[in-house]
């Protein structure tokens, strides 16, 4: 079939299923010539004949036969992608960086308090792939820290600060401040924070730099970035080595490695997560999710709190 004609198909398929040109002319309010027409049709493009005439009304062919069950999926599917595109029927798409992060956990927050509403969690790699994806509306949102808008963004692209993360030391059990139940960030000068997992250029990266360039120490980027497990392991194995977490991140470890989480006061660093959409976006969900997350439930900035200029 070099062109689909989905009237054409949906009408063969109701009038299999009612048995009758008549009742599918009355099911899409037309003449039961314009079915006829239809059917005609259709089968000119397949090169087939689908019915024929009996006195009792219209009888599938064999060809007829085997036509009905594609030509159903072929209906369903075009639903479907129709579906996927239509704004109120379609999921809500957010890039929430990694699934284990806080705005995962942020987007579940949101689906346990409105459960109705359909969503698809996608994760892109920085906040540059971001700003695109929301741009070209292949998402509806981005949960992201990003420079101020303005410096950065087009004109048709809006942010909004939603989450300050606490930042946490996690150290494994024999670290010399594992048993701290809080640390300041000036005492972690000299401490090696391991963390290969850094990509030069990104968001994320330029964060943990002005973190450590505000107070004096250095982050370790040095060594292959085999993952979470290996990372967690040799923390907990190491007496020299901490790396840093977000306070909603989410790990699981094995209970003999004994990884301890530190918090880090006076200041505590947050990490600056801010919603990023499009202007134009007209997903009826986006602003249920916007107001969800300006809520203030997620505030942890003020006094005492530190994130970079």
């Amino acid at each position: 079939m070099r062109d689909v004609d989905f009237d054409a198909v949906r009408t063969f398929v109701t009038a299999a299923d009612a048995g009758r040109f008549q009742d599918a002319a009355a099911e899409f309010s037309i003449t039961q010539q314009a079915v006829s027409k239809r059917i005609a049709t259709l089968e000119k493009n397949l090169g087939v004949r689908l019915f024929t005439r009996t006195s009792r009304g219209a009888k599938l062919t064999i060809d007829g036969q085997a036509f009905l069950p594609h030509a159903r999926d072929l209906l369903r599917t075009r639903e479907r992608a129709l579906a996927s595109v239509r704004p109120g029927r379609r999921a809500l798409r957010v890039d929430v960086i990694g699934r284990r992060l806080a705005p995962a956990d942020l987007l579940r927050d949101f689906h346990g308090a409105h459960p109705g509403i359909a969503l698809d969690a996608v994760t892109l790699f920085d906040a540059d792939a971001a700003v695109d994806a929301v741009r070209s509306g292949s998402i509806d949102a981005s949960i992201r820290a990003v420079t101020m808008p303005g410096q950065r963004f087009p004109e048709d692209v809006r942010s909004t600060r939603v989450y300050d993360e606490p930042i946490q030391l996690l150290t494994g059990p024999a670290h010399e401040l594992a048993a701290a139940r809080c640390a300041a960030p000036a005492d972690l000068a000299g401490q090696r924070i391991w963390m290969p997992g850094i990509v030069p250029g990104t968001e994320w990266a330029a964060y943990y730099e002005a973190l450590a360039a505000a107070f004096g120490f250095t982050i370790e980027v040095t060594g292959p970035d085999f993952g979470v497990e290996p990372l967690l392991d040799t923390i907990a194995d190491s007496r020299t080595l901490a790396t840093f977490v977000g306070e909603r991140t989410r790990f699981a470890w094995p209970a003999d490695h004994g990884l301890r989480r530190v918090h880090l006061r006076d200041p505590t660093p947050v990490y600056p997560h801010s919603l990023v959409w499009h202007l134009d976006n007209p997903h009826p969900a986006l602003a249920a999710f916007r107001d969800h997350l300006r809520s203030g439930r997620f505030d942890h900035s003020g006094a005492g709190t530190w994130t970079p200029s």
